[in-house]
Parts: C-alpha cells; structure tokens; sequence
C-alpha cells in the first residue's frame, strides 16, 4: 500500500492512493492529489544518512570505495515533501541532488543479524538529499550546513509497504532536471546493502520505528540552479518532485 500524510483544509490527515491522481483520507473522504499540501509521508525520528555507498559515485567525487559505512544524522528541519521548494544560496557555486531509497523502520532492535534486518522494516520512500559543494569541510564527513539545512531534503511522496517490494536490491533509480534524465543507476550497486547498514547501526543503538536510513546516491551528479524542477524517482516507490528556488523567492515563500 502507498501511503502519504497530507495538509488539507486546516489539518494533517493520513492518506492512501485512491485512482492515478486521488487520495483516499482516514475517514473516507477522497482528495485531489493537486489539491493538497504533501508533508514528509513520515515524521522521522533519528536518521541515518550514508556517504559514498555507491562504488561509482565514490568514483565520481575521486574517493576509494569506504571499507565501512560512512553514516552522519540528520535533524528534522531538513525534511520537506513532495511538491515542496528547496533554497539554492546565493553564493553557492555547485549544488546538486541526491536520489536515494529511504528505509524507514518498523520494529524496535538491536544487535539485529543481516539474516532478520528485513522484518525491522516498515517500508520505503523516496530521498532526495541536496548537497552543496561549496559548504563541505570533508567529503567523508559532510558538515552541518550541507546535510542540514533547511528543507534541503524532499521525502515522498509515499511510504510504500516493505513487502510491496519484492527486492528492495533491485530497483532503478532515476533524476530528472526539466525533464532531462541525468541519473540512472540501481540500488544493486551498493557497497553497503540494506541488510548490512541496519546489522551494523543495530550494532551499537538501538534501532526505533520511525527511524530512517538514506542509503546513498549512484554517480551522475549535476548543478541545479534556481527554476529547476527536480524529479527523483525509484522504481516501485515513487516519483518525488522539488522545484529549486533563489533567495528572494525562499524568503517570500
């Protein structure tokens, strides 16, 4: 089941897919989907975002694949949904997007083996976590003003139901700038799959529902600038769609 949180008429409602462009509320009530606000189809708790988990993306950026998972957190105030705006910074020189599976979790554990890593999960979403090159201190480390702005990563627009996914190891992934596909790759190419980060995070924390693990991005990286429309999507789970914007109209919004 794909399922989304929305704002409608004065409240936050839970939603599932109705139809190709409906949505069907809690209490029966049925929605345009162009008539709505789409929040983050979670609120996340803590959240687990990878570096370089991708073998060609690592190559991209000139970096030796990590022998470890390279993971740094994420606060809430980064996360927007679907059909949402991101700020492009004027003195920013290269900002660019980042599609990537995000695995959100169901069932509470530690110490959990690769072998049951899959019934601690709830379900997937779509990430697109924007960077911006310019703020980076460390490409191992990314510091707090590239991963944690403001509203810098769209989550959406569903959170599809883990055994609606056959092979979460399987799906393509794919951006859009205006239209124009700049990304293609498969969550097949991780270095880290989905098994391993939750063995090894479970390792040392306990594990909640509603945490979230973004998996890392493929190669394939392009400027954004203000104006763009960004679609991030990945097969099975969704189409996220973000529109760049520049100061003037981030501080009018």
């Amino acid at each position: 089941m794909k399922r989304a949180r929305i704002a409608w008429q004065g409240a936050v409602h839970e939603a599932v897919a109705h139809g190709e462009d409906r949505l069907r509320l809690a209490d029966g009530r049925v929605a345009a989907q162009s008539d709505v606000v789409w929040l983050p189809p979670l609120e996340p708790r803590t959240v687990f975002a990878l570096g370089l988990n991708y073998a060609d993306h690592a190559k991209e950026l000139a970096f030796k694949a990590p022998e470890a998972p390279l993971v740094f957190l994420k606060g809430p105030n980064a996360f927007v949904g679907h059909r949402a705006r991101t700020r492009r910074p004027a003195d920013a020189t290269f900002m660019h997007y980042e599609c990537e599976l995000a695995v959100v979790i169901g069932k509470t554990g530690a110490n959990i083996p690769p072998s049951q890593a899959y019934a601690h999960v709830a379900g997937y979403t779509v990430a697109n976590d924007y960077a911006i090159r310019d703020y980076l201190e460390n490409w191992y480390r990314p510091n707090l003003r590239v991963k944690n702005r403001d509203a810098c990563t769209p989550l959406g627009p569903w959170l599809v139901d883990r055994d609606d996914i056959a092979d979460p190891m399987a799906l393509a992934l794919t951006t859009r700038v205006n239209g124009r596909t700049t990304q293609q790759g498969t969550t097949a190419d991780m270095i880290f799959d989905i098994p391993a980060l939750i063995a090894y995070l479970s390792s040392f924390m306990t594990l909640s529902p509603g945490d979230v693990i973004l998996t890392g991005t493929p190669e394939g990286l392009a400027d954004v600038k203000a104006g763009d429309v960004v679609e991030t999507e990945i097969e099975g789970v969704g189409c996220l769609v973000n529109t760049i914007v520049d100061d003037a109209t981030w501080s009018g919004a």
